[in-house]
């Protein structure tokens, strides 16, 4: 299991990097999503499979595809279309899809042998997350959900007109 861990750590790691120096905005969402992926693989390879399926349903796949909505709909212009062909080339995908082909390798071994889960590692349900999250942690929540709501807001105030 420390082999699934260093290699989704490196994925990770990579894929945050391209992400963040990214020219393109549509490519950096792609490689964030391949880093979120990679996130959700670390916490399963460390025994949090409840925080694994939480990484990669909403971060990877809600989130993402709001902010790729939000990219799509703030970057129309005259120039548009040009740069949607250059963008839906082949070429471009063929980094994140190459680091997305290694995570999915890396879940059907997983899948396949069963062994690889620590046996020291603490199962986390739904129960213990919602108990720790509305417990000691509950002022990071409520300002986390503050902080989402301002940013609810001044989406709508930019996407108003």
């Amino acid at each position: 299991m420390n082999g699934l861990f260093y290699i989704a750590s490196m994925i990770a790691v990579i894929a945050t990097f391209r992400a963040v120096t990214g020219a393109n905005a549509v490519h950096s969402l792609l490689y964030l999503t391949v880093s979120l992926l990679a996130s959700a693989a670390i916490f399963y390879s460390l025994g949090a499979h409840y925080i694994a399926a939480l990484e990669a349903i909403i971060y990877a796949g809600a989130v993402m595809v709001l902010f790729l909505f939000v990219v799509m709909m703030l970057s129309y212009g005259p120039g548009q279309e040009a740069e949607e062909k250059r963008i839906t080339r082949p070429g471009t995908w063929a980094g994140p899809a190459v680091l997305a082909g290694i995570l999915l390798f890396e879940l059907v071994y997983v899948l396949i042998d069963r062994e690889l889960v620590p046996e020291n590692a603490a199962a986390h349900g739904p129960k213990a997350v919602g108990i720790a999250l509305f417990g000691p942690y509950l002022i990071g929540v409520e300002l986390a959900s503050v902080l989402l709501l301002v940013g609810l807001l001044g989406a709508y105030h930019i996407g108003r007109k």
